[in-house]
């Protein structure tokens, strides 16, 4: 036993640390895309079949290993065409990975928060109650699935017709993924937070809501006073003019997310 962990440890080198590191990166990336989505019983499925292929080759059943290798072809087709949306939303994931990113071009995130906060102060002129939540490191996907898919190109224009009174979209929140609205109509969770002023309405709360469980931020519209709001990691900010909302949304989203969480300025639903 000594004499083969010798050996191991001899032949061990840096190619094969970096092997096996590749691969758990690739696994880990793999199981976070399937996390809460459809694949997760896809994956049962197949580890089902391949279970039930090597029981039978065990307890020598010719025919139904027979059946699962000719069907294994036709499965495979078949899940690709059932699963297409998927995969390509896995390897635009995976385009996306720091080291693949440093062959693409940088996201125009002064063209987003131009565009975020354009819409903004134009919806607030019309008191038209918006909410917008702009994803950050912690994934959306759940509340983008659970909304009215869009994945269209953020402009201003398109969030002025989302939440123009009487369109279809207009209740509930837009989801912006970086330089895209992934979704509207999405319902966000309301804050349980027993401090919130009751001057806030649903929208306040939502946004509230939202980002004390994820790191998100979320701009609020009031319909009632027209006032422009910025919400994050469970703080809210109410009455900003253009020029500060700029301010916010550059300190917190520019410079590839390496500004601090919450600007100093931003008080507390209870100061």
């Amino acid at each position: 036993m000594i004499d083969w962990a010798r050996t191991f440890v001899q032949q061990f080198g840096w190619w094969d640390a970096a092997d096996i590191l590749i691969v758990s990166i690739v696994i880990y990336e793999l199981l976070k895309l399937m996390r809460g989505t459809r694949a997760v019983q896809m994956a049962l499925g197949a580890g089902f079949l391949v279970m039930l292929f090597y029981a039978s080759r065990w307890g020598r059943m010719e025919t139904l290993n027979w059946l699962i290798r000719n069907a294994f072809g036709y499965v495979v087709f078949a899940l690709i065409v059932l699963f297409q949306s998927d995969i390509r939303r896995a390897l635009a994931h995976f385009g996306r990975t720091p080291f693949l990113g440093l062959f693409g071009r940088a996201e125009p995130m002064d063209e987003v928060i131009e565009e975020l906060a354009v819409a903004a102060t134009q919806l607030a002129s019309q008191r038209a109650g918006a909410i917008i939540a702009v994803e950050r490191d912690i994934g959306l996907r759940n509340y983008i699935e659970a909304g009215i898919p869009l994945d269209a190109t953020l402009t201003y224009d398109l969030l002025l017709t989302i939440f123009r009174p009487g369109s279809a979209l207009h209740d509930g929140a837009v989801i912006v993924q970086r330089d895209r609205v992934a979704a509207a109509a999405c319902f966000l969770p309301l804050t349980v937070n027993p401090f919130v002023s009751k001057d806030f309405g649903t929208r306040h709360r939502a946004a509230i809501g939202l980002t004390e469980e994820t790191d998100a931020l979320a701009i609020v519209v009031s319909e009632e006073t027209g006032k422009i709001s910025v919400a994050l990691d469970g703080h809210i900010e109410v009455g900003l003019d253009p020029q500060q909302l700029r301010a916010r949304l550059r300190a917190l989203l520019a410079s590839d997310r390496r500004a601090p969480a919450r600007p100093r300025e931003m008080r507390s639903l209870y100061d």
